[in-house]
């Protein structure tokens, strides 16, 4: 139960440090100076953002369907938070070690389109009904090479577990059992593990499959270029017109809580998870130091670490992604899903089960 606060408190600042970042990377992309009059260098601009919102008034549309209009910003954080409780932030540290983790996160995270919807029909208005339509067919398709790539590291690993992951990718390993619990084992998967020992290293082809999963997680977070949903320039801003107030900045904070998400779910399955990428070579091995042994205070804390420091580093590429090409039509939306992802992720699927039968 520990770790559920923690991810909460990580997740709201995250939305802190993460707008912040946005507006200034934007800036410099854009060769401005972004936010620089509240506080220094415009450090305080999201809590004079966040009192405004609070502040404001919670309008509810005259013509809107007032129970699903209150309950859809509620249904989307929580799908997408309820997420976080199979994420292991560090080799002792998660909320549950289910046996079936990654299968319950694809699940649980695909329900947010249940709240969009219910935002977009409850409002009553044109523009947020086609916002949430969108959202529909674009998180829908999206979900088929997502759900394919990940099958691959799950073929290759053998496991749906996410912990379990992380420790194939690391310099210890640890065994499960039901009545015992789990317990750790000081074996090197690998002679010098680091980031020899990660997924994209030890098989080199789910390289591709990483970039196949960054293009579905933007559009199953609904970023730019695929952020058709809420489309400023064409449909004001989709499912989320006619919200003001705390009910928006909960709109706002499930947006930045599911691209930390998505990123924390790829590094895990592909970058090593919560394992430095420091390897052991010669007579220092950087490995035992920059990644202590489990259940010591320095092995959680190196571990957070790691994990969170590549997490941001996928989130920054995402913002670069939407500061820097245009939004795609609907039409190319769909092509790119059915036609080129898809197909791709089935290649390499195939190839990846025939790689696990050689190996």
């Amino acid at each position: 139960m520990l770790a559920l606060p923690i991810f909460l408190a990580i997740s709201s600042g995250f939305v802190v440090v993460g707008v912040y970042l946005e507006r200034k990377i934007s800036a410099f992309i854009q060769d401005r100076l972004g936010p620089m009059e509240v506080g220094k260098w415009g450090l305080l601009q999201l809590i004079a953002d966040l009192l405004k919102l609070l502040q404001k008034e919670d309008i509810v549309p005259a013509a809107a369907d007032r129970r699903l209009f209150l309950m859809a910003p509620a249904v989307i954080f929580a799908s997408i938070f309820a997420g976080y409780a199979v994420i292991p932030l560090t080799p002792d540290l998660l909320g549950s070690s289910t046996a079936v983790g990654v299968f319950y996160l694809l699940a649980i995270i695909s329900f947010d389109v249940v709240g969009i919807l219910m935002a977009g029909w409850g409002s009553n208005n044109k523009y947020s009904l086609l916002g949430a339509m969108r959202s529909v067919a674009q998180i829908i398709s999206y979900e088929i090479p997502l759900g394919l790539v990940v099958l691959c590291v799950v073929m290759l690993c053998q496991t749906l577990n996410l912990q379990e992951i992380s420790f194939q990718q690391g310099i210890y390993t640890y065994e499960t059992t039901y009545l015992f619990g789990q317990r750790w084992l000081g074996i090197d998967v690998t002679d010098w593990g680091g980031i020899f020992a990660w997924n994209v290293v030890r098989h080199p082809l789910l390289l591709v499959g990483y970039v196949i999963f960054f293009i579905c997680t933007l559009a199953e977070a609904n970023r730019a270029p695929f952020d058709l949903p809420e489309g400023e320039s064409e449909i004001v801003s989709g499912y989320a017109t006619e919200y003001s107030g705390m009910r928006f900045a909960l709109l706002f904070l499930s947006e930045y809580a599911m691209m930390l998400l998505v990123s924390m779910l790829g590094v895990i399955l592909f970058w090593g998870s919560w394992n430095t990428p420091l390897p052991n070579l010669g007579p220092v091995r950087l490995a035992d130091w920059t990644s202590g042994e489990p259940g010591t205070v320095w092995g959680n804390v190196t571990a957070v670490f790691w994990l969170l420091s590549k997490a941001l580093l996928a989130v920054l590429g995402q913002m670069w992604v939407r500061w820097t090409f245009p939004r795609v039509r609907v039409d190319q939306m769909m092509f790119l899903a059915w036609k080129v992802l898809t197909p791709a992720a089935l290649i390499l699927l195939l190839i990846t089960g025939v790689w696990r039968l050689l190996g």
